[in-house]
């Protein structure tokens, strides 16, 4: 890094993997032609971000989906792995689960958890990642169409028992999912969304995983935005149509004026440790056990350098019990409020 620091590394729950603290998050690098993308972008754009992370500042893994720009996000990952040296290639993690229809592109992906369709999503992934093993794989949703949850996480299971995957996870489960698939192999990585905005996943998700010794590897630690400190009113009324953003209410009325209050909080312990709010809305995440890593987004090699600094700060108590006060007086979000 510019400042001669080194991001930490943590084990990846009972796997043989260490990663830093915060990954590169490439859902917005799918781009905006689909039901949940963030808008244009440029795929050159993505790709110098991709490799400013790793190359400047040592990130050492890629969160991605299959789903994400229906399937682009997952070819620029790999279009960035090919101009890496094989010393510098971070860890890839992506996602299955989620199948859509190329006749409407902007149609809502069906969550769908046949084996059968697994098996086509990994070759189909390691195809546009141009690799031999996809490091992480997890079942993107409970799926909609009736597949027990045996016979979904069984064909993981199998994935990685061939080596075609070196483990398995789930995203956005709830714990008696967790509890259901584990009975059957171990669930090495929980992917949930979690920030100081949306704090549910402390309830019940994190002593779960601490007690199965469960990895997380948290979503959305910045709220999609709005705990950067760049974020305002006007910004949100100018989200396009085709930015997902623009159809949440934490993007609007009341919702946006307390999170925005709730960010502007921050900035005086962001202050303190000469960092940007970013950094202190990942870094709280961190806080919090067993969270292994936080996925953050990235669109730009600037973006990158206004979060990184996330992985390596250490909230004080004082830093904890501050942003808990702020939570209670501006009323953002829900959930516990300090870990």
């Amino acid at each position: 890094m510019s400042d001669n620091k080194s991001l930490p590394l943590r084990r990846l729950g009972l796997t043989d993997m260490k990663i830093t603290p915060v990954g590169f998050g490439a859902w917005a690098l799918g781009g905006g032609e689909w039901a949940f993308g963030w808008g244009s972008q440029d795929d050159a754009d993505s790709i110098a971000a991709i490799r400013h992370a790793v190359e400047h500042h040592g990130v050492n893994w890629i969160d991605t989906a299959a789903v994400y720009g229906l399937g682009r996000s997952e070819e620029v990952v790999g279009a960035a792995l090919r101009e890496m040296s094989p010393d510098q290639r971070p860890f890839v993690f992506t996602k299955c689960g989620l199948g859509w229809d190329e006749a409407d592109r902007r149609a809502v992906a069906k969550r769908i958890g046949r084996p059968e369709g697994i098996r086509k999503e990994a070759e189909a992934s390691l195809r546009r990642l141009g690799v031999e093993r996809i490091d992480l794989y997890q079942m993107h949703w409970p799926p909609d169409d009736g597949t027990p949850i045996a016979d979904y996480w069984g064909a993981l299971l199998d994935l990685k028992a061939e080596g075609k995957v070196r483990a398995v996870g789930l995203s956005n489960h709830n714990a008696q999912q967790l509890e259901a698939a584990e009975s059957l192999g171990h669930v090495d990585t929980l992917q949930p969304p979690f920030s100081a905005i949306e704090r549910g996943t402390a309830e019940h998700l994190l002593p779960w995983c601490a007690a199965h010794e469960t990895a997380v590897i948290v979503y959305s630690p910045m709220q999609a935005g709005l705990l950067t400190g760049a974020f305002s009113v006007a910004r949100a009324e100018a989200l396009g149509a085709d930015d997902w953003r623009s159809r949440s209410p934490h993007f609007k009325g009341d919702g946006l004026r307390q999170n925005l209050a709730f960010a502007e909080a921050l900035r005086p312990i962001a202050e303190r440790h000469n960092v940007a709010v970013a950094a202190v809305a990942i870094a709280w995440v961190l806080s919090w056990a067993p969270v292994t890593g936080a996925i953050v987004g990235a669109r730009s090699p600037a973006q990158v350098d206004g979060w990184v600094e996330g992985g390596l700060i250490q909230l004080t108590s004082h830093d904890l019990d501050e942003i808990a006060a702020a939570i209670q007086a501006t009323g953002a979000g829900r959930g516990p409020t300090r870990p």
